[in-house]
């Protein structure tokens, strides 16, 4: 016989969203540091080639 399963708690919930908008903010925060030093031609773990463009 199925048997409903208990009521997860308002706090539980917002502990559990809470680490993802964490995890969410911390990821944002690495790809927005490199996106800045490859574009600022810092980065040591990707190789630009910049093109020169001539007419």
């Amino acid at each position: 016989m199925a048997v409903p399963k208990k009521r997860t708690s308002i706090s539980k919930k917002d502990i559990r969203k809470n680490i993802w908008k964490i995890k969410a903010y911390f990821t944002t925060l690495k790809a927005f540091s490199l996106a800045k030093s490859i574009s600022t031609g810092n980065s040591k773990s990707f190789f630009v080639q910049h093109q020169t463009y001539s007419k």
